[in-house]
């Protein structure tokens, strides 16, 4: 292990190598409670020459590397369980170019896209992927993950806004290769710039990307609605797409978990039922109008309580996203309550079927966690039909971890039932190999994975980039 260490700080310098192993353990977990024991060392690249460096050591050494952003993983994506390097990104993070004529800004991979987002604002532009952990999460990380957010309904996933990449391969020269372009419309004969765009770093290390962006919107209204009936919810949310409204957030929250959320949130919202908080982008011109619409849909369908704002500002104010925000919080607070005790994890799932099923998946979904002897913690975007449920549950407790993957299992396979995907926006990672088989053969096509171990090869013939993820 010093031997590796010693390498790469004559490699890179000292100021770029970390082999204390405090610290190497904290680069060696996710959120979702998994931990790997293989790291030998952090790096930090400041460079794209940098990253050449250490990918040329790795591969003659046939040492394992393992990219990250900001490691906010679900799926276990950026552990290291093999001996090998973590390769941090996170000095990497300068912002390149903004183009606004040409839609386009140009980003080294460890910037947080937050930090992008407050720079592009004072041009009045957006990036507008956004997960939930946008306050930490890297361009880098969301291009390997192929993040999606709350505007996913709106403006889709990180597939979506990606125009062009540069990376370093895994080869004897740690070759750099550009793909892509700086235009919406680009023929490059096989899409390469999208098959990066997920691969979880198991392809290639992200060095630049070149992103679409979009401006601001002018206005965004807002409702906050609660209901009794979780299919009154639900229709209000098919009315508005049926009056050809595609709303930038639509997002829910189930009774239950409504409740705990509302303990954390500290707002004066009279929270009670099944949430649905929809936000609509406009013209100034149209905010009245469309606010009316918004009330009146909801009001059509039973909603009990409504809260309206006329901003993004007022909304914040009156604490209209409060409750939605605690909503991972909230499944915390529920399992230290249930089991008494501060040290327990919580299993996000990550499925989408399609929104016109989603009270079927909600009922079953129910219905399986029951059965397993869970409670249901459930959230997730109606707008695309993303949904995540959750259960809590003791990492200490041997048969009740076995109880959580079965669960988590079965939750796949519900999602393939309903005609969704296993894997909405977390990735596939070390979890959800299984669920990736799963839907393989629920499509009738085994083969896909046999193309993706080919591919695999193809780009990393010594299955150094992230070994043990995805396929």
């Amino acid at each position: 292990m010093s031997s590796t260490a010693s390498d790469l700080k004559k490699i890179l310098g000292k100021g770029k190598v970390i082999d204390d192993p405090a610290i190497v353990k904290l680069y060696s977990k996710e959120p979702s409670g998994m931990e790997g024991e293989g790291a030998i060392a952090v790096v930090f690249p400041e460079s794209v020459e940098d990253v050449r460096r250490i990918i040329r050591y790795a591969y003659e050494t046939s040492t394992p590397v393992y990219p990250q952003g900001s490691s906010t993983s679900l799926a276990g994506s950026a552990v290291p369980f093999e001996r090998g390097i973590v390769i941090s990104m996170e000095r990497m993070k300068k912002i390149h170019e903004v183009n606004l004529v040409d839609g386009v800004a140009i980003v080294d991979p460890g910037i947080r896209i937050d930090d992008l987002n407050v720079e592009l604002a004072r041009y009045g532009y957006m990036f507008p992927v956004d997960p939930a952990s946008s306050s930490v999460a890297t361009v880098g990380g969301a291009i390997n993950s192929g993040a999606g957010g709350m505007r996913g309904a709106k403006y889709g996933t990180m597939r979506d806004w990606v125009l062009g990449l540069e990376l370093v391969l895994a080869d004897e020269d740690a070759t750099l290769l550009r793909v892509g372009c700086k235009t919406v419309k680009c023929r490059q004969g096989y899409d390469l710039t999208r098959l990066i765009v997920g691969s979880e770093g198991t392809l290639g290390i992200v060095t630049k990307a070149t992103l679409r962006i979009t401006p601001l919107p002018e206005q965004v209204v807002y409702i906050l609605a609660f209901y009794d009936k979780l299919e009154d919810l639900a229709q209000t949310v098919v009315d508005l797409k049926a009056s050809r409204i595609t709303p930038l957030i639509a997002e829910f929250m189930e009774a239950r978990t409504v409740e705990l959320a509302k303990k954390l949130a500290n707002v004066e919202i009279d929270a009670e039922g099944h949430m649905l908080l929809v936000g609509v982008d406009v013209y100034r011109e149209a905010a009245e109008r469309m606010l009316r619409l918004l009330e009146e849909t909801a009001r059509k369908n039973n909603a009990k309580k409504v809260y309206k704002a006329w901003s993004t500002e007022e909304a914040e104010e009156k604490g209209l996203f409060a409750i939605r925000r605690n909503l991972f919080t909230s499944q915390v607070y529920y399992t230290r309550q249930r089991l008494g005790k501060e040290n327990v994890h919580v299993l996000i799932e990550d499925i989408v079927v399609p929104p016109s099923r989603l009270v079927e998946a909600v009922k079953r979904l129910d219905e399986i966690t029951r059965k397993y002897g869970f409670t249901l913690i459930l959230g997730g975007h109606i707008g695309d039909g993303n949904l995540h449920p959750a259960v809590g549950y003791d990492p200490e407790d041997e048969e009740e971890k076995k109880r959580v993957h079965d669960w988590y299992m079965e939750v796949m396979k519900l999602a393939l039932e309903l005609g969704g995907s296993m894997s909405a926006e977390h990735g596939i990672g070390v979890m959800k190999k299984e669920g990736l088989r799963m839907e393989a053969e629920a499509l009738g096509s085994p083969k896909m994975l046999d193309l993706m171990r080919g591919i695999k090869q193809v780009f990393d013939p010594k299955g150094i980039l992230n070994p043990g993820k995805v396929v």
